[in-house]
């Protein structure tokens, strides 16, 4: 999402022959992006309890939800079953509302729950291998 994103950005701020340290923009933005991909992977393998936690109590409906946005999305954006113009609208607005049921989701987020119920089950673990 965020490489398609940052797509725009250089056509519209950064001048082609753009160079700093002798690399190329392409080279900084890929950098930059493997960086976060790595803090990302490193940040999800550190709290996975509270991934696979997270994971496990997320309703279906929002998964599903997710899912047929996708397809909206990619449907869109690839002109079939609408015709191009719309397509962008139907892309652009499942975008949108794919974002907005993410922060939504994090808004309501409560760590604090997900611990409490990851400790119920560390505790029945060790309590049933005993």
């Amino acid at each position: 999402m965020i490489r398609r994103e940052l797509n725009h950005l250089p056509d519209l701020f950064v001048p082609k022959n753009f160079l700093f340290l002798s690399h190329s923009y392409d080279w900084w933005e890929d950098s930059v992006l493997l960086l976060i991909y790595l803090l990302t992977v490193g940040f999800l393998g550190y709290a996975w309890r509270y991934l696979w936690q997270v994971l496990k109590h997320t309703s279906l409906s929002l998964y599903l939800s997710v899912a047929v946005l996708a397809l909206l999305q990619y449907m869109g954006e690839n002109a079939i079953v609408f015709p191009h113009a719309l397509g962008i609208v139907v892309e652009e607005l499942a975008e949108l509302t794919i974002y907005g049921l993410a922060l939504a989701y994090l808004w309501s987020f409560r760590l604090s729950d997900f611990d409490t119920c990851s400790e119920r089950t560390l505790k029945l673990d060790k309590t049933t291998s005993s």
